[in-house]
C-alpha cells in the first residue's frame, strides 16, 4: 500500500515477510539484460546491509532463499511502445514475496528494473542509507502485478541556464529512475550557454559555453561525457532526449559564430533571464548547414529516437518565417534518422513522420495542437501550471518563479493527462514531462529542493491507471517518502499538504545574496550522511563540487 507510483493490482499476503539475511543469493536468468538488473540490486543493498548476495544462475522457481529475477520474454521495440502479448505494456513486472523468496518476472529488461525499483520501496527506509546499516531487513509479503499507463514519462534539466557536472546529471538521472521514468530530457542550449561539443562548430563550447545566467564560469559536456550520461541513463532504462533551441534562444550560438545572426554581426554575450530576443538568420544557408551538422553530430551520439529542436520564443520572427525555417529543419530531423520533438509552437509547421509536440501552456484548450494532433501529431503534456518544476510551491518560495502559478503537490498531482487538453483524445497523448529551468537553480541542493516531491506526483499520473488516482491516498504514499529522501541526503520541500513522518525539519535554502534562511519547512540530508552517490542514488554532493559516482 506504500509503494509510489500506484501499481495497477496489490494482493497483500497479511502476516508473511521475506528476510534478506547474509546468504541470500540475488538469481537471474541467462543472458546479459537479466543479470545487468542483478547487478544493479545487488549494489543497491549491499552498501546499507553489507551482506555479499552473490549473483548466481537461476534455478528451479520454488528454490528458497533468495531473490529471483527472472526474463519470462524477448520482447522487441522501443520501450513504451512495444506490448506483450497478453496486452500489458513491455515495461510491466510481476513481483512475488513470499516467506521463502522473492521473485520478480517481466517480459523486458526494462520491466524487472521497475520491479526492482518497487522492491526498494517495500524495503525500510534505512536501506536508501550510504554506509551499512543494523538489520533486519524485512519485505512484507504478497503480489504487485503491474505496467505503466504511458510509454513517455520524463523529466526535464535545465543545463543551459546554469551548468551541471556530469556527476550531478547522473544524480538526477538516478531520481528518475526511483520513481519509474524512462525519459530525460536534456535543454542543452540556450541564450545563456551552449553545453555540448560539435566538433565541425567548435566555438560553440569554447565560446558559446563560456557563460551561464550571472555571470557564472558555465562549461559544457564533451562527446565522452556526453556518451557517458547517455550509457548510465540506458543503464537504468532512461532514454536520453537531447534539445538543441531552435530558431530563437540561440545567442550563445550567435556569439560564437556572429554569421549565424540576422546582419551577420555577433551579438555580445547574454548572461541575464530575459527570453524571446534572439534567433538565427533564417534566410542564411549557412544556418542551414549549421543545423545540420549540429543535429547530425547529435544525432551520431544520441541512440534514442528524438532529437528536440526547441522552437518556443521565437519574438523576433514572422509567422511565415519561422514556419518556413521549422518546415525545413523537421526534415532535417528525419533526415538523420530521428523523430522531431519540439514545443507546441512547433504545431503550426507541417507535419512530420512520427513527430511529438510538447505541450507547455496553461489551458487546457489549444485549437492548434489539437489540429496537429489530427494531423498525426503525439503529444507529450507538460502544462506549465502543473509541472514545471522550477515555480515556486508558494509565494514565500526562495526559488524559482510564478509566472505560470504557484504550485503546491496537490496542484502538481490534481490532473488526468489523459483528458486534459480539449479536443486530444487520450490515445495520442504518449505521456508526461516534468521540466526544471534553472534561471534561479544553482546547485545539486536547488535542483532537488525544487523536484522533490513534485516529481513523484508527475512520476505517478505517469505510470498509475486512472482508477488508482486519489489525493488523500497519495499524499498518505508520499509522506512515507521523505524517510528515504532523508536518509539519501536528497534536499526536499517540507509540504505542508503531506503528512510527513520520520523526516527532520532543516532551513530551506537560500536564494543567491541571502544572509538568513527564509523560514519554511524542508527536509534535507541527516548529519554525517554519505558524501558518495552508490547506484540507485545516495548521500549528497557538495553544493558547489560534483560528487563522485561509486
Amino acid at each position: 500500500a506504500d509503494v509510489l507510483p500506484a501499481p495497477v493490482r496489490v494482493e497483500p499476503a497479511a502476516g508473511v515477510e521475506f528476510i534478506l539475511t547474509p546468504g541470500t543469493t540475488i538469481r537471474t536468468t541467462a543472458g546479459p539484460d537479466a543479470a545487468a538488473v542483478g547487478r544493479y540490486l545487488a549494489d543497491l543493498l549491499r552498501r546499507p546491509t553489507g551482506y555479499p548476495l552473490p549473483i548466481v544462475p537461476a534455478g528451479p522457481a520454488d528454490a528458497p532463499g533468495g531473490i529471483s529475477l527472472l526474463l519470462t520474454g524477448t520482447g522487441q521495440g522501443s520501450a513504451g511502445e512495444r506490448h506483450a502479448r497478453d496486452g500489458s505494456p513491455a515495461e510491466g513486472y510481476r513481483l512475488e514475496i513470499g516467506a521463502t523468496g522473492v521473485v520478480v518476472r517481466a517480459r523486458t529488461a526494462a520491466g524487472l528494473f521497475y520491479g526492482v525499483q518497487t522492491l526498494r520501496q517495500l524495503l525500510p527506509p534505512k536501506i536508501e542509507a550510504g554506509r551499512r546499516q543494523p538489520g533486519p531487513w524485512a519485505i512484507p509479503g504478497g503480489v504487485i502485478s503491474d505496467h505503466p499507463r504511458f510509454g513517455y514519462r520524463g523529466a526535464m534539466l535545465d543545463v543551459a541556464r546554469h551548468f551541471f557536472a556530469v556527476p550531478h546529471v547522473l544524480r538526477f538521472i538516478d531520481h528518475l529512475a526511483r520513481y519509474k521514468l524512462n525519459h530525460l530530457h536534456l535543454h542543452l542550449t540556450d541564450d545563456q550557454g551552449w553545453r555540448i561539443a560539435v566538433d565541425s562548430w567548435p566555438r560553440l563550447t569554447t565560446v558559446g559555453g563560456a557563460t551561464e545566467v550571472d555571470g557564472g564560469p558555465g562549461g559544457y559536456y564533451s562527446r565522452e561525457e556526453y556518451t557517458e550520461i547517455v550509457a548510465y541513463a540506458a543503464a537504468r532504462h532512461i532514454t536520453v532526449v537531447p534539445e538543441i533551441d531552435l530558431p530563437g534562444h540561440t545567442n550563445a550560438a550567435l556569439n560564437a559564430y556572429g554569421e549565424l545572426a540576422p546582419g551577420g554581426e555577433a551579438p555580445p554575450e547574454y548572461t541575464g533571464t530575459d527570453v524571446g530576443f534572439s534567433a538565427v538568420d533564417v534566410d542564411n544557408e549557412r544556418t542551414y548547414r549549421f543545423v545540420d551538422d549540429v543535429l547530425g553530430e547529435v544525432a551520431a551520439l544520441t541512440p534514442g529516437p528524438y532529437l528536440h529542436v526547441g522552437g518556443d520564443e521565437a519574438f523576433t520572427l514572422g509567422s511565415a518565417d519561422y514556419t518556413r525555417f521549422m518546415n525545413r529543419i523537421q526534415r532535417i530531423v528525419t533526415g538523420h534518422g530521428k523523430r522531431v520533438l519540439g514545443w507546441h509552437q512547433l504545431a503550426v509547421s507541417e507535419h512530420s513522420a512520427g513527430r511529438v509536440v510538447q505541450y507547455w501552456g496553461t489551458s487546457t484548450d489549444d485549437p492548434v495542437v489539437a489540429a496537429a494532433v489530427r494531423n498525426g501529431a503525439k503529444l507529450v503534456l507538460s502544462p506549465g501550471n502543473r509541472t514545471y518544476l522550477d515555480m515556486k510551491y508558494t509565494e514565500a518560495t526562495p526559488l524559482g518563479k510564478d509566472w505560470a502559478g504557484l504550485i503546491e503537490v496537490r496542484t502538481a498531482y490534481d490532473w488526468d493527462p489523459g483528458s486534459y487538453l480539449a479536443g486530444v483524445p487520450a490515445e495520442a497523448v504518449l505521456g508526461v514531462e516534468a521540466p526544471l529551468w534553472t534561471e534561479t537553480i544553482r546547485t545539486v541542493s536547488d535542483v532537488e529542493f525544487m523536484t522533490f516531491p513534485r516529481l513523484p506526483a508527475i512520476a505517478e499520473l505517469g505510470w498509475s491507471p486512472a482508477s488508482t488516482h486519489d489525493w488523500a491516498d497519495f499524499r498518505v504514499r508520499l509522506a512515507g517518502q521523505g524517510a528515504r529522501w532523508s536518509t539519501a541526503g536528497i534536499t526536499f520541500h517540507r509540504s505542508p499538504e503531506v503528512p510527513w513522518v520520520g523526516a527532520p525539519v532543516v532551513p530551506e535554502p537560500r536564494p543567491a545574496g541571502a544572509t538568513t534562511a527564509v523560514p519554511g519547512v524542508v527536509a534535507a540530508a541527516p548529519s554525517g550522511a554519505a558524501a558518495t552517490i552508490p547506484p540507485g542514488g545516495g548521500g549528497p554532493p557538495a553544493d558547489d563540487q560534483p560528487a563522485p559516482i561509486t
